[in-house]
């Protein structure tokens, strides 16, 4: 056999380039793979997050975003607000002061006591 070292380039050059293709094919698969992995992993952990979230009752909070507990029987809300008392010339706050919550009423849910109740049939 008398081959030229030419005839290997054309032999052997089309399946290194044929291997690299099926590599960066397989490389690309996987990622994608691993991609909608992780966004399942996620989807399921909103998911999770989600259904814990809806079993919690509501939380009794005001407009002013303070708690029942910061309201009085009569609805005024006895916490403290951080109020800017200054500003600069573009009109952004500089200084601030606490002062009363100007709420005046509690608007939040109210919440509802624990009532038991005995079965209405008997089973036995």
């Amino acid at each position: 056999m008398d081959w030229d070292w030419w005839y290997l380039f054309f032999l052997i050059g089309p399946a290194l380039y044929a291997g690299r293709a099926v590599r960066g094919t397989a490389a690309r698969a996987l990622r994608t793979r691993h991609e909608r992995k992780l966004a399942l992993i996620e989807a399921r952990r909103a998911e999770r997050l989600a259904l814990e979230a809806a079993d919690q009752p509501p939380a009794p909070v005001c407009g002013c975003e303070h708690h029942l507990a910061k309201h009085d029987r009569q609805g005024a809300c006895h916490e403290t607000v951080r109020t800017a008392v200054a500003w600069d010339a573009e009109d952004r706050p500089v200084r601030h002061e606490a002062r009363p919550c100007a709420c005046q009423q509690y608007v939040g849910p109210q919440p509802l006591s624990r009532i038991y109740a005995e079965e209405l049939t008997d089973l036995a």
